[in-house]
């Protein structure tokens, strides 16, 4: 089994006399985390809000019906609960009635899940997100020389559970995924009409990775308008299928301003929505890959430890760039990263001058350990 990070942080927040909410894109593992931190709970009920007779049991509820619905439960945990009505007055009702009850939720889209709990539940709840595995828990499974032999795998399949646990069977498990499986949610709950266009518009900003994303382009591509381009965007962030980055823009005139890149949570999702698994010896995108991985593996990093930090890329109108810029307490931290450790490579001297106090550092295969990891 392995362990995941957020694991600990929640058992560290049992009966502390708020609801805890795990947040994640399907398949992640919020399931399968809190089997493994009940397993030694005698007195913990669990409900799969995917169940029809289970949402029948929630409907017109009241606080002597919780009590016997409950009855000497200690821990109560709500899968999928976004998919029952009303939940957030429900969850508060727990959460304000019967103290002594620890009300865990999960839910797999984000955006729908926290619309309908953020105001219930405002101050009675810790709130965290559960991403696919990341490089320091595969780190604390097996050890730093396993997973970096792994680390061109990787690249290529990412860090889904099933995808690691099977190995051999990467492209099958994947492929489903992207199919329909991973925006579900947002397909069940938005009504879209034609989900052809939102797998369009995934596979476009696929290729699009590393880059400067326009929303006027990709609306010509996917032929739909760009209203509608920037809604289902916005929606494949909520479900934490995409993230972005805006550009940093303080000091200089030709700094771009309103720009944006688009990352995928998954480098296996990405490969998968482009059908490309070639090893990374043969592919003209080994940069975009590395790139994709280390931003999205930094933030797993930054939210499993609580660590709070802006994020953004810098870019100017004469294409001078930086991938990655951080910063946290008031210190400024730039990164440019190569997958290549030969190639030659620094900053730009037009951003140190801009930003003379900032720490500028390139990442490679040699050193990525350090960008990835918490040193002790």
């Amino acid at each position: 089994m392995i362990q995941r990070k957020l694991s600990e942080v929640i058992s560290s927040r049992l009966f502390s006399g708020k609801a805890i909410l795990l947040i994640g894109a399907r398949q992640v593992g919020k399931t399968t985390l809190l089997k493994q931190l009940i397993s030694n709970q005698d007195n913990a009920l669990w409900f799969n809000a995917d169940e029809f007779s289970v949402r029948n049991l929630f409907e017109n509820v009241s606080v002597e019906r919780f009590r016997t619905l409950f009855g000497d439960a200690k821990i109560v945990i709500i899968d999928e609960a976004q998919r029952i009505e009303n939940i957030g007055i429900k969850l508060k009702l727990i959460t304000d009635e019967l103290p002594d009850i620890q009300l865990i939720a999960t839910g797999s889209s984000a955006f729908e899940l926290s619309n309908k709990i953020n105001e219930p539940l405002t101050g009675r709840k810790w709130e965290y997100e559960l991403y696919p595995l990341s490089f320091s828990e595969m780190v604390a499974h097996h050890g730093y020389f396993e997973e970096y032999k792994h680390l061109p795998v990787r690249l290529i399949y990412g860090y889904y559970p099933d995808v690691v646990n099977n190995p051999g069977s990467e492209n099958q498990i994947l492929h489903q995924l992207t199919e329909s499986y991973l925006y579900k949610d947002i397909l069940e709950w938005e009504r879209i009409k034609k989900p052809d266009k939102l797998l369009k518009l995934l596979q476009a900003l696929a290729f699009q990775v590393g880059s400067q994303v326009s929303f006027n382009e990709l609306s010509n591509l996917v032929e739909i308008d760009k209203i509608t381009v920037e809604k289902y965007i916005i929606l494949l962030e909520q479900s934490k299928v995409i993230f972005r980055l805006s550009s940093l823009s303080r000091n200089l005139r030709n700094e771009l301003k309103m720009s944006r890149k688009i990352y995928f949570y998954d480098n296996g999702i990405r490969n998968a929505l482009i059908s490309n698994f070639s090893d990374m010896e043969m592919r003209t995108d080994k940069g975009a890959l590395w790139e994709n991985f280390m931003i999205s593996e930094r933030i797993k990093l930054l939210q499993y430890n609580e660590i709070w930090a802006n994020k953004w890329f810098w870019r100017t109108s004469a294409q001078q760039e930086v991938d990655y810029i951080e910063e946290a307490d008031g210190k400024m931290t730039a990164y440019e990263f190569k997958w290549n450790p030969a190639k030659k490579a620094r900053i730009t001297k037009v951003f140190s001058n801009a930003y003379p106090t900032a720490d500028l550092k390139v990442i490679n295969r040699d050193n990525f350990d350090q960008f990835l990891l918490l040193k002790p």
